[in-house]
């Protein structure tokens, strides 16, 4: 009697779960995994204990132009630590609205 395996499709929520990952890890999900269900569990696995990238904590262009445009209003500087941090220009710009 031959023994035949059969590799079963990943399901649904699988590729759901492993396309989140791959946005929050930002790499790509090969298609190749994704036509197998251990394939997709083995390469989801490895993907879950990556910590994630850290998003730039860098202000927006439009917040950075905003906010100069009010410290021109207000006749006032835009603090330098502002430009390094996104919730501190939020924080500023909340301030002087």
């Amino acid at each position: 009697m031959e023994s035949t395996t059969y590799a079963l499709p990943a399901t649904p929520k699988q590729i759901a779960y492993a396309r989140a990952l791959a946005l929050r890890n930002q790499t790509l999900l090969p298609w190749e995994v994704q036509q197998d269900r251990r394939s997709l569990s083995a390469w989801i696995d490895a993907q879950a204990k990556l910590k994630p990238r850290p998003q730039d904590s860098r202000p927006t262009s439009k917040q950075v132009a905003f906010a100069e445009r009010l410290a021109r209003i207000k006749r006032r500087a835009v603090p330098d630590e502002c430009f390094r941090d996104k919730g501190l220009m939020s924080k500023w710009i909340d301030g002087n609205k």
